[in-house]
């Protein structure tokens, strides 16, 4: 992959051409990587696909969607125009907004880039002592894990250090500390959280309750598929209510939530956001440091980045790796910090999600000809980024003139009228999805029954219903599951449109 995409590739290449509804009783994830979701067992033979197929406007009509869909479909080897509708309208494009931070990141970071975490002091070392402070230092790794911490305390042990007699502080100022993503979305939801230079778990934290005989235990733990730390930094009170099913308030140098008792059940256990996430990752280092026989002072916030020797260092999979995962199983998180770290390398601005995803707006609409694409996030969770189909085809017609790029972005599966995957199906995908509240996107590539290469991009969108949504119901809008299934299922039958008629 490292020959895949150059730095100059997007500029050459150019001229010659983000929420499901989890219920608040949901079983946590079972490891620390959001899942991707995984389809039904599907049938045995092959779809039957037409010779002919229905116009894509009686396709449209039939979705009964409302608002706007607008597509722009293309030959992948010669670029020309096959189809289109609403082409030039700028609607959200949701999560399908990764496929271009990852373009943006590789092209600005290279594809070997990798983040590093450190372990480091300011003193000397005699005797197994540290004789000033220790800082744990972000890197921004979005992918940093309550294993890897793990990894790091013992590290330092097998160094023969024993006591720290300074202070412990923990570095994360190389990305913008932010409070959210978007603040428009319900304080609970997991995959809103904050962002620092200093990550981790995906800025979440896991609380589990169970029901006994003296009423409710519950826990907020920073589990791993190894490890299980209790985390300090964020509290949970049970209230004597129904409704809201969480609160959150910021308690200063911790989260405060408190969950209705009414919603609690037998037992259960989710994944909430962390706010301050950098105070986050050293709580949980911390613990495993006195895991280690070391005992380490309360860790404190260091807005210096002071002249230090590193003992540890723990360094990410390389970017590919990284926005592999991010594509499968769109993390908003990654999506934002690498965005960010991209904007920084280019001397951009790097200060906040907006004024960052403004510079990777006009760098789009150069390197990747998108003519108007407006991006106020990186994710795409943010409903006001606007792009147009004809845009977001454009740049998937560059980007795929660089092997490689297809190959990041996972297989569309195609499913039958009951949701199930059809195996073996003759006409094959690999796209970027995107979900928001009452916006379907899509945006890849496919591969006919014949072997022809096409390009599309397709977005779903009633943005005025999305505009009547309370804040407090965007998790799960009346409706909003129905209408997501009826624009997928449009997808689909657009996609088998094209394969039949243009393949």
């Amino acid at each position: 992959m490292a020959k895949l995409f150059s730095r100059r590739f997007f500029l050459t290449s150019a001229a010659s051409a983000s929420i499901g509804h989890v219920a608040f009783a949901n079983a946590p994830l079972s490891s620390l990587r959001p899942q991707a979701r995984s389809g039904s067992t599907g049938a045995d033979a092959p779809a039957q696909v037409a010779r002919t197929a229905p116009s894509s406007k009686a396709l449209i009509d039939a979705a009964q969607l409302g608002g706007a869909v607008g597509f722009a479909v293309a030959d992948l080897s010669t670029g020309k125009l096959l189809e289109t509708n609403n082409k030039a309208i700028g609607l959200p494009p949701a999560s399908t907004a990764k496929a271009i931070t990852a373009l943006y990141a590789l092209d600005a970071l290279g594809p070997n880039h990798r983040f590093a975490t450190r372990i480091s002091t300011n003193g000397s070392i005699a005797g197994g002592v540290i004789s000033e402070d220790l800082f744990l230092i972000g890197g921004g790794d979005p992918t940093l894990d309550t294993n890897a911490l793990a990894s790091m305390a013992a590290q330092l042990k097998s160094l023969g250090i024993r006591e720290v007699r300074g202070q412990f502080f923990y570095v994360d100022n190389t990305l913008p500390n932010l409070r959210d993503i978007d603040p428009s979305q319900p304080d609970h939801v997991s995959y809103n959280p904050a962002i620092s230079g200093l990550n981790l778990n995906f800025n979440r934290v896991c609380f589990e309750w169970r029901r006994g005989s003296n009423g409710y235990a519950i826990t907020m733990d920073a589990r791993s598929t190894k490890h299980r730390p209790n985390v300090y930094i964020s509290k949970m009170q049970i209230a004597a209510r129904d409704l809201p099913v969480y609160t959150y308030k910021d308690g200063g140098k911790f989260d405060q939530w408190t969950v209705a008792r009414g919603a609690l059940g037998k037992g259960g256990s989710r994944w909430l956001p962390v706010r301050k996430p950098g105070l986050y990752a050293a709580d949980v280092f911390q613990t495993f440091a006195r895991s280690q026989g070391i005992v380490l002072k309360n860790p404190k916030r260091s807005t210096k980045s002071p002249k230090t020797r590193a003992l540890v260092t723990h360094t990410s999979a390389p970017l590919t790796t990284i926005l592999r995962d991010m594509l499968k199983f769109s993390t908003n998180l990654t999506a934002e910090v690498v965005g960010l770290t991209a904007t920084r390398k280019r001397g951009g601005r790097a200060t906040s999600l907006k004024a960052s995803a403004k510079d990777m707006s006009r760098w789009a609409n150069t390197a990747l000809s998108m003519g108007n694409a407006s991006f106020t996030d990186h994710s795409g969770l943010s409903g006001a980024s606007k792009v147009s189909a004809q845009g977001m085809l454009n740049a998937m017609i560059v980007a795929r003139r660089r092997a490689g790029f297809a190959q990041l972005l996972k297989p569309f599966a195609m499913r039958d009228a009951k949701r199930k995957v059809i195996k073996n199906h003759p006409i094959k995908v690999n796209a970027k999805t995107g979900t928001l509240n009452f916006v379907s996107a899509l945006s890849g590539y496919i591969t006919a029954p014949d072997g022809k290469q096409l390009a599309f991009a397709m977005i779903c969108a009633d943005t005025n219903r999305r505009r009547g949504i309370k804040k407090s119901n965007k998790e799960a809008p009346q409706g909003g599951r129905a209408w997501n299934r009826r624009a997928k299922a449009l997808q689909q039958k657009l996609i088998e449109r094209w394969g039949t008629v243009y393949g």
